[in-house]
């Protein structure tokens, strides 16, 4: 009897590390289908999303071991997979392209980039937001804003008065205070 509810024991483990691999590959690909651009722009309605979705998963990756140790083992298993598909996408160029895209441009020396705002689902209003929250007023002024693989936008603005570019980063769609 000793002998099965130690093969009890382990199976519920076992059973747990399959299950959250399970749900962390699933969140990786989602994450991938529904693009760079969604990471960064976390609103009231993302951040219950993001409760939502991990009060959904929970339970999947878990199943009825809701105890201290299940719950650990779950998250030390998202720690260790996140950890070596960091390595792997690190190591291997295929699977970067697989599971990260690239940055797209979205202002090249004044000029915007139509199709990569419709391809990133960025619409002019909220291009023209990010580059006046870099401290530049004029589209023209901008050497480059690229939509980078985390989300953000990076602009390199050129200023005539020092005859210098500048750099700056912007994480898109900054809650207010309001929207707390």
């Amino acid at each position: 009897m000793h002998q099965k509810i130690g093969k009890n024991v382990i199976n519920s483990y076992f059973d747990i590390i399959v299950r959250s691999l399970a749900v962390y590959f699933f969140m990786v690909a989602g994450i991938r289908i529904f693009g760079k651009n969604q990471l960064s722009q976390l609103n009231a309605g993302d951040v219950v999303l993001l409760l939502l979705i991990s009060n959904a998963v929970q339970n999947a990756m878990v199943g009825e071991n809701t105890s201290l140790a299940g719950g650990l083992v779950a998250a030390l298993v998202l720690f260790v997979a996140n950890y070596f598909l960091k390595k792997f996408i690190f190591k291997s160029p295929k699977v970067k392209e697989i599971l990260e895209s690239e940055p797209d441009i979205l202002i090249k020396d004044g000029v915007m980039y139509d199709q990569n705002l419709k391809k990133e689902k960025i619409s002019t209003d909220e291009l023209l937001e990010a580059v006046r929250e870099h401290g530049v007023d004029d589209i023209k002024q901008v050497k480059l804003a690229m939509l980078e693989v985390d989300g953000n936008i990076s602009v390199i603005s050129f200023d005539a008065q020092t005859n210098q570019t500048r750099f700056t980063r912007h994480r898109r769609k900054k809650m207010t205070q309001q929207q707390y």
